[in-house]
C-alpha cells in the first residue's frame, strides 16, 4: 500500500513514474555504503581519480587502477554522480572521494 501511494504521489508531482524510479546500483538498496570495495571498470590505461572532495572540481590526490581495494565510509550525491568517501586499504592515511560508478563491493 505504501509503495502504491508513493508511486501515485510521485506521478502526480512529477508527471510520471520515471522521475521516481530508483536508480540502478542505489546504495540504499544494499546493506549500506560502508564496507570493502575494489576499483572496477576503469578503461585500460586510465585510473580512477581519488579526489580531495566530492566532485570533479576538486584536486586529484592520486590515480587508482582496477583492483585497488578501498574502505568506503559514506556516500553522497553531487549532481548526477554518487561520490564516496574512501580510504585505501594499503595506505590507511590516504583518503578522499571516488565515483561510486567504478566501485565493486567485495
Amino acid at each position: 500500500m505504501h509503495k502504491t501511494l508513493t508511486a501515485s504521489l510521485c506521478a502526480m508531482l512529477f508527471g510520471g513514474l520515471a522521475a521516481c524510479a530508483p536508480v540502478a546500483g542505489n546504495l540504499s538498496e544494499m546493506s549500506g555504503p560502508a564496507g570493502s570495495y575494489e576499483v572496477a571498470g576503469v578503461e585500460e590505461g586510465d585510473m580512477l581519480k581519488l579526489r580531495a572532495g566530492p566532485g570533479t572540481g576538486f584536486r586529484v590526490i592520486t590515480g587508482l587502477p582496477n583492483g585497488t581495494q578501498l574502505r568506503v565510509q559514506s556516500c553522497e550525491r553531487t549532481g548526477g554522480t554518487r561520490w564516496c568517501k574512501a580510504a585505501l586499504d594499503e595506505a590507511r592515511g590516504l583518503e578522499g572521494y571516488v565515483s561510486y560508478a567504478y566501485l565493486r563491493r567485495l
